[in-house]
């Protein structure tokens, strides 16, 4: 009867945990597309929630050029063209967060196309102190080079699934409890399985938070990359000087009008000297 009982106990123990797992699950992937809400048509916007509350958030326009063969015109020799595949505003979205890991996995096309981007967070050495700081440290790309939307006479030796790797990746170093912001065009090398070619990953007008969203839908303070404060020093730059250079000049006009004035204030006395009998 003991050992029954263990085993009836472990059991149920066992199905609470999958009942606990699955509904985790669930909670890991309840996501949003809100692409449909965005201002401009090459970018999307991605929302993962854990529990009813916001636990990831992304908008960015993504592009991926990929190399591909062809036949020449020979029919004998190859070439490689370059597929550029956009990000499909229909994708399908899924997510997990993690408090130091978090995870947003698209697919569009019936899932020809699959881009899973990852994320950690982990503390960052600096001059004076250790800082908490998340990153994107891995990104992949699936892609089915028969598929004829984009990859237009491509020529298929073996299957045409695809896999392209990200390679020691540390991209969009943010501190902690911030959003990273990003207008300017970023590019990121994957390497594919086969023939070791290059898929380069371009990523523009990109806001991403993974992890420490403390308001529903609601980004986080911003830390902007160095190209958009370069840019944005370059653009203020100018009129920062040019208000400088006018205040300046309107000075110089008022010193000028003021020494004026009192010199033209001044009594003129006279040179020759036999002129001062006739003063007074």
């Amino acid at each position: 009867h003991t050992i029954r009982h263990k085993t009836i106990d472990n059991g149920n123990r066992l199905n609470h945990l999958q009942e606990h797992a699955m509904a985790r699950i669930g909670a890991e992937q309840e996501v949003e597309n809100l692409s449909g809400l965005s201002t401009s048509p090459e970018k999307d916007i991605f929302v993962v929630r854990d529990n009813g509350t916001t636990c990831l958030m992304a908008e960015f326009a993504a592009r991926l050029m990929v190399p591909y063969d062809v036949s020449a015109t020979n029919y004998v020799d190859l070439i490689t063209e370059e597929a550029e595949i956009p990000l499909a505003r229909g994708a399908e979205v899924r997510g997990k967060c993690g408090t130091t890991e978090s995870e947003l996995q698209i697919s569009w096309l019936d899932k020809v196309y699959t881009l899973k981007l990852y994320f950690v967070k982990e503390g960052h050495n600096t001059t004076k102190r250790q800082e908490a700081v998340w990153k994107m440290n891995k990104i992949q790309f699936v892609y089915d080079s028969s598929e004829r939307t984009y990859f237009k006479d491509a020529v298929n030796r073996k299957s045409g699934k695809h896999t392209a790797n990200s390679h020691h990746l540390s991209a969009l170093l943010t501190p902690a409890g911030k959003s990273y912001e990003c207008q300017a065009q970023q590019t990121i090398s994957l390497i594919t399985s086969d023939h070791q070619r290059t898929v380069i990953l371009l990523l523009s007008e990109v806001r991403i938070q993974p992890f420490d969203i403390s308001a529903d839908f609601i980004f986080s303070e911003e830390h902007k990359c160095p190209v958009d404060e370069r840019e944005q020093l370059e653009e203020t730059l100018p009129l920062i000087l040019g208000l400088i250079l006018g205040l300046m000049i309107v000075i110089t006009i008022c010193i000028y009008h003021i020494h004026h004035k009192l010199t033209a204030n001044q009594v003129q006395l006279p040179r020759d000297r036999s002129q001062y009998k006739h003063m007074g």
